[in-house]
């Protein structure tokens, strides 16, 4: 089974900094980290290797300084390890994000089975795995929380809902977001550890993908964030205690006075 896992470089803390001309995160001087979820991704795809054979290639996009994450996830199990960077990328949305990560995994060769987290960390918005998919007209499940059945074909997966589960069959070639309920992800090995070291980290840039200029990057992608700001505080509200009626009057009277009724 050829498997690719796709993860994403995330800071490290809630106090990010914004930059005020685009309006995107400025990671410099943060420390980084796995989005968490992927964790869990990366996890599921290296037992499924155990129990079926196979290969399981990480892909991320994002500058050089993300293939620290590359490397720590080769340590937890993957086999190979592929960068997407260019600054034609850079400040892309979740849109062109798929669009450029599809891109990429098509010069792969054969995949079987695509696995990534259900969300990021620093966006949270749960769109890049099925806009992947759709990207590369394959079937998804999102969401899955546990792996049944891989037959010739197909997976049986559980997907979780807010009050149960779901029984899905996926087609193969297709691709999953997994939950934390999956599994627990191991720590890496000091073997694990010493192959990450050396690993070679294959690099993918613009010029070896098959898209247009026009849906790269920040000025490629369908949405933007105009503006950014801390949610006002609102002024305490004033607890009345007195007799129901009493109460009710001045309810009705402090209303009128803001003339709300």
């Amino acid at each position: 089974m050829q498997i690719v896992v796709c993860i994403k470089q995330v800071p490290d803390t809630t106090k990010v900094k914004i930059n005020p001309e685009t309006n995107t995160l400025m990671r410099e001087g943060v420390e980084s980290i796995i989005n968490p979820f992927d964790l869990y991704a990366i996890e599921e795809a290296v037992r499924l290797k155990e129990a079926h054979g196979g290969v399981v290639k990480v892909v991320t996009m994002g500058p050089p300084q993300a293939g620290s994450a590359l490397r720590e996830a080769i340590a937890l199990g993957a086999d190979e390890a592929v960068l997407v960077s260019d600054r034609a990328f850079a400040g892309a949305d979740t849109w062109v994000t798929a669009y450029t990560l599809a891109a990429a995994i098509r010069t792969l060769g054969q995949v079987d089975l695509i696995l990534c987290g259900k969300q990021a960390i620093d966006g949270d918005t749960a769109q890049v795995g099925p806009s992947l998919a759709d990207q590369l007209n394959i079937p998804f499940v999102a969401f899955v929380r546990k792996v049944r059945e891989v037959a010739d074909g197909s997976m049986v997966v559980e997907r979780m809902f807010e009050e149960g589960y779901e029984v899905v069959r996926l087609p193969i070639p297709g691709l999953m977001t997994v939950v934390k309920e999956i599994n627990e992800p191991r720590l890496p090995s000091l073997k694990g550890k010493m192959r990450a070291k050396k690993a070679e980290i294959f690099t993918i840039d613009r010029s070896a993908l098959d898209v247009e200029d026009a849906f790269l990057g920040l000025d490629g992608s369908p949405t933007r964030v105009v503006k950014i700001f801390s949610p006002e505080l609102k002024k305490a509200g004033e607890k009345w205690e007195e007799d129901p009626g009493e109460m009710a009057a001045k309810l009705v009277a402090n209303l009128r006075d803001q003339k709300i009724i």
